[in-house]
């Protein structure tokens, strides 16, 4: 650890705005190479460049997960979905991780189902070079196939009808309310992980219509959403053959909507 007064450094962290200040000098310290290192560190993580991005990993499901300059961080409420899936399993599964990031949804939720025995393959896409690069490298142990390309469009053939959990962590900020987000997101991540259109749902939209051609029957949707889009959100699902639900955890601050394509058609 490169250190020579943590209590300045906290002071520094917290006077930008920095809340957890403790725990972020310790994590820069323990990541700087040198003093001088620390020092550009610091001047980075004070003008709004996200810790993650400075640190190149985040924490997710008590996973570590590689992630970089241009790449969209987890949010630990997304960890709720992980939580829906592990509670009603489906072996063998075959998983989706569509706009996957750094891949860290799909890369929690296999890993927490190959630990109770349940066979998974994965497969994710992203439209971002960058991060399909952090999730080719997130899920490399799992040997999972990582494609580029607009939602969709990538995906080998021999995938559709197959999928049981179709996983999309799709943008969903409506347009005019990406000025008012934090710089650490607004400036930092990729405009295509944040900008939902003009009611934050277009790219849900494209994703529900597309769904049931993916899904195996009995197989789930499940897309992350504001509790303000839910029922509209659900409207939509409906109208695509899909039968919709809607999960919401107070702890998390998540919302989590759920399309179920039927068994019989």
């Amino acid at each position: 650890m490169i250190v020579s007064d943590i209590d300045s450094l906290i002071t520094t962290l917290r006077t930008a705005g920095c809340v957890f200040a403790e725990e972020e000098a310790a994590l820069l310290a323990e990541a700087a190479a040198s003093e001088s290192d620390l020092k550009d560190l610091v001047v980075q993580r004070v003008s709004g460049v996200p810790l993650e991005h400075l640190l190149g990993w985040t924490e997710f499901r008590g996973l570590r997960v590689a992630v970089a300059p241009g790449v969209f961080v987890p949010r630990q409420r997304t960890g709720f979905l992980v939580e829906l899936v592990a509670a009603d399993p489906h072996d063998p599964c075959v998983i989706l991780d569509m706009c996957c990031g750094c891949g860290a949804l799909g890369l929690a939720v296999a890993t927490e189902l190959s630990a109770t025995g349940v066979r998974v393959e994965l497969t994710a896409s992203d439209l971002e070079p960058a991060a399909v690069t952090c999730a080719r490298r997130n899920l490399a142990p799992l040997n999972a196939s990582v494609y580029q390309g607009d939602l969709f469009t990538p995906l080998p053939p021999d995938l559709a009808g197959r999928v049981h959990l179709l996983l999309a962590n799709t943008p969903y900020v409506p347009t005019a309310a990406i000025a008012d987000m934090p710089p650490e997101a607004r400036d930092h991540e990729p405009r295509t992980a944040l900008d939902g259109g003009p009611d934050g749902l277009t790219v849900f939209r494209r994703v529900a219509a597309a769904a049931p051609h993916w899904l195996a029957p009995g197989g789930r949707l499940l897309i992350e959403t504001s509790s303000e889009q839910s029922a509209l959100a659900t409207e939509i699902l409906a109208y695509h053959g899909l039968t919709p639900a809607i999960a919401e955890s107070e702890e998390l601050y998540a919302t989590v909507v759920i399309g179920t394509r039927p068994i019989t058609e």
